[in-house]
């Protein structure tokens, strides 16, 4: 049975032009953790027939490489429900939603995706929905767009419509999108889903790994891209390293000889640790093990 690796795993989502073969066929050595075969703007509506029957082959290819298939399909009131009915032929983990600005378009998707389910012979039920937050509307919506589907692990938010939405310039240093990408992570926690961070749109490493280590500061997991050499910097900023790990280490380490002393407090490296501090090193220690634990039972190892 394929073991699929779960959103909260899932560091890099790397859209994909739909209708390209040979970036589609490059993707998967990217290194990215979720593929997504994008069938909206990436993909000219001339081209969009060429793309869905690239896509149940595409999809069993990618899985064979160990990633998270994905699509982003077009809004269903436009193409969306042809682009559905040749892409759930080859049962992707995921189906991403554009521009979702209320609540009721994902329950649309929903059950757009149990049709396509039943009559395709997939296990109900199986198939995640990613809605996509691309305008003001649908962020000031984001705890209710995140809780309308059982089915919805993560949702994503947009750059660059959101940026045209706003009336705002684009930068590289993200300013304009800041407050965007702080609130649609605190509306995301408290839904329960994984918020997918925007893509950093230049094609610079320095200024994708700067951007990821802000969102990362912000308590992202998970950021989306559109340049296929940004994974390896995404996941590595994504993933708690070996100097962080040992860190976490010696404040749970320090904190716990502290309490049991009777204190409240332990002084770490110039930091006044706290219960909270401590939990969170706490957290990074454990979600260490469950990636590596993830690793292990993927790779067969015990």
């Amino acid at each position: 049975m394929r073991l699929i690796r779960p959103a909260q795993f899932c560091r890099s989502w790397l859209f994909v032009e739909g209708a390209n073969e040979e970036a589609l066929q490059r993707a998967a050595a990217s290194g990215a953790d979720v593929l997504i075969q994008e069938l909206e703007d990436f993909t000219p509506p001339a081209l969009r027939p060429v793309a869905r029957a690239l896509a149940p082959e595409l999809y069993r290819s990618w899985r064979a490489a160990g990633v998270v298939v994905a699509v982003r399909i077009n809004p269903l009131e436009q193409d969306g429900m042809e682009d559905l009915a040749a892409v759930m032929r080859g049962r992707p983990d995921i189906v991403a939603l554009p521009k979702v600005a209320e609540p009721h378009h994902v329950l649309q998707l929903d059950e757009a995706v149990t049709l396509f389910e039943r009559d395709y012979g997939i296990q109900q039920g199986s198939t995640a929905l990613l809605p996509n937050i691309e305008f003001a509307r649908g962020l000031v919506q984001t705890d209710a767009i995140a809780k309308a589907s059982p089915r919805t692990r993560a949702c994503l938010l947009a750059s660059e419509d959101l940026a045209a939405d706003l009336g705002a310039e684009r930068g590289r240093d993200g300013v304009e999108l800041a407050y965007c990408r702080q609130r649609f992570i605190v509306e995301c926690v408290a839904a329960g889903v994984v918020a997918v961070d925007c893509p950093y749109t230049w094609s610079d490493g320095e200024g994708v790994e700067r951007d990821a280590r802000w969102a990362r500061r912000l308590g992202y997991v998970a950021k989306s891209l559109v340049e296929p050499a940004h994974a390896a910097i995404i996941n590595a900023v994504l993933a708690p390293g070996d100097g962080e790990i040992r860190q976490a280490r010696d404040i749970v380490a320090a904190f716990e000889a502290a309490r049991a002393a009777g204190e409240a407090r332990v002084e770490v490296n110039g930091s006044l640790i706290e219960l909270p501090s401590y939990a969170t090193a706490k957290r990074l220690l454990a979600r260490r093990e469950a990636m590596q634990q993830f690793e292990r039972l993927r790779s067969g190892d015990p």
